[in-house]
């Protein structure tokens, strides 16, 4: 008997294999997304589309549907510690007038929790906005549930892996891992690297979620594979040719599996990662291998330094496997003949030591970077602000097609002249990637008139996004000591 399924998120990674599945079993099946991670993977032709904010769902979604399968929210851990408002936003916001749809309509809701609250023995519960939104979220569900003797269930997924997997900002880490095995990159590994996951297939999650939908009630429908894997071990799968990066707030050591009630009716995985990795590596060769080399612009270095470029020399002394050549200015009279404060970087400087150095940069800049460029192979390049140092880069990035990521750190563009707005807005149309807070981005995207400021860096994408977490980590620390 058909019935109206809603799956929020279903653009997404989980959600389109859901929303396939449903449809293939004569369901009408509607998705509701904001597309927050990207567009819709693929548009099935036999779903409903509407795209939009689950705080908006009863506006979106009039109908009444008998099943609500509701994955639409934030989901990466790490990432979240610097986004806590957008975490809020649509964890908090948007699921509670999920929960109050649901209390009208009266129908089932699926919740996908996350195991993360059981990391470590719980301790991880509080350790990011997403741990402890999502375990609040579980407790919201299973009281409104309990209390107003709707029916509900709530599961867990642990650590999906599989086709259509995201990378990027918001990616997997088998995706990351794929990416960099593909592009000739370092594969890079968070420390300690012994931090152990149990990867799950996203069709056995799609299989339980099904089960759980027709049968599950309550709540601990745990969704993971038995097998755990340490995280150093998986990376070796791929390469031995490995970047260790520091820890990070939210990674948790292992978690607690809890399977029984999903395995109770009937579900078990089927899909080991070890098989799908080496069906992976048979088919796709390793890129030509890149040095673990950085190219940097900035406009200033030490000794004449702010944050962003603080920030830098502790990232270079937390990343000692990496080299880094920096093209910047004298400036001062203070820098003439200053090399860098750490042994895995070299300095390339240019002017006399005055303030109209940084005028110099784009030309001089340039020329030093495109000489560089034709004797390494670097990952990606990099500036530390989009000032003059950006300039060349983009002139760099036009010639070589190097990858280039601009972090804007503490840079205020919020309140820039006409001819600042629009040397800006070449130097930012013709970056691959842009990060900066909510508020730049958001000024970013105005002046720049780009669609997304942390779009794809092709080649560099996998590690460049990684890097730019170690440098954010950074940058947040210093903020806040």
């Amino acid at each position: 008997m058909e019935k109206t399924i809603l799956v929020t998120g279903g653009a997404g990674f989980v959600g389109t294999r859901l929303c396939a599945r449903l449809a293939e079993n004569g369901n009408k099946v509607i998705s509701l997304d904001n597309n927050f991670t990207g567009s819709e993977l693929e548009r099935l032709p036999n779903v409903d589309y509407r795209t939009g904010h689950t705080k908006d769902i009863a506006r979106l979604v009039p109908e009444t549907p008998d099943i609500i399968f509701h994955l639409g929210e934030y989901a990466r851990v790490e990432q979240s510690v610097f986004e806590p408002e957008l975490v809020h936003d649509l964890n908090v916001v948007g699921t509670r007038a999920v929960v109050d749809y649901w209390r009208d309509r009266k129908c089932k809701l699926v919740y996908a929790g996350s195991s993360t609250k059981f990391g470590d023995g719980g301790l991880t519960r509080g350790t990011s906005p997403y741990a402890s939104t999502k375990a609040a979220n579980t407790e919201l569900v299973k009281e409104v549930g309990e209390r107003e003797r709707l029916p509900f269930a709530i599961t867990y997924f642990y650590n999906v892996f599989g086709p259509g997997e995201r990378f990027g900002t918001y990616g997997t880490v088998i995706e990351i891992f794929k990416q960099q095995y593909m592009h000739g990159s370092p594969i890079t590994v968070v420390s300690p690297g012994t931090q152990r996951r149990n990867f799950t297939h996203v069709d056995d999650i799609v299989d339980g979620l099904l089960l759980v939908g027709e049968k599950g009630h309550g709540d601990e429908y745990g969704l993971g594979n038995d097998e755990s894997f340490a995280i150093i071990d998986v990376a070796r799968m791929f390469s031995d040719d490995i970047v260790m990066l520091p820890e990070r707030q939210g990674n948790r050591m292992q978690s607690e599996l809890h399977t029984d009630r999903a395995r109770g009716l009937g579900w078990a995985p089927k899909r080991p990662l070890k098989s799908y990795l080496d069906e992976f590596l048979k088919t796709h060769a390793r890129g030509s291998a890149r040095e673990k080399r950085v190219l940097v612009f900035s406009t200033t270095f030490h000794p004449v330094a702010g944050l962003a470029e603080d920030a830098f020399v502790e990232v270079m002394r937390e990343m000692p496997q990496v080299k880094f050549d920096i093209v910047t200015t004298v400036f001062s009279q203070d820098a003439k003949g200053m090399g860098a404060p750490v042994q895995n970087a070299h300095v390339y400087r240019i002017g006399r030591g005055s303030r109209f150095d940084k005028y110099l940069l784009p030309f001089l800049g340039y020329r030093i970077a495109r000489s560089l460029s034709k004797r390494h192979r670097y990952l990606f390049a990099w500036s530390l602000m989009a000032s003059y140092g950006a300039l060349a880069a983009v002139f760099l990035k036009r010639s070589t097609g190097l990858p280039l990521l601009i972090t804007l750190a503490d840079q205020n563009i919020g309140d820039l002249s006409a001819a600042k707005r629009a040397l800006l807005k070449f130097i930012l149309t013709d970056a691959d990637q842009i990060y900066g807070s909510e508020a730049q981005e958001h000024h970013a995207t105005k002046i720049a008139s780009r669609v997304a400021m942390r779009q794809s860096m092709g080649e560099g994408d996998a590690f460049a996004n990684q890097f730019r977490f170690v440098y954010t980590s950074v940058i947040r620390r210093k903020i806040n000591v």
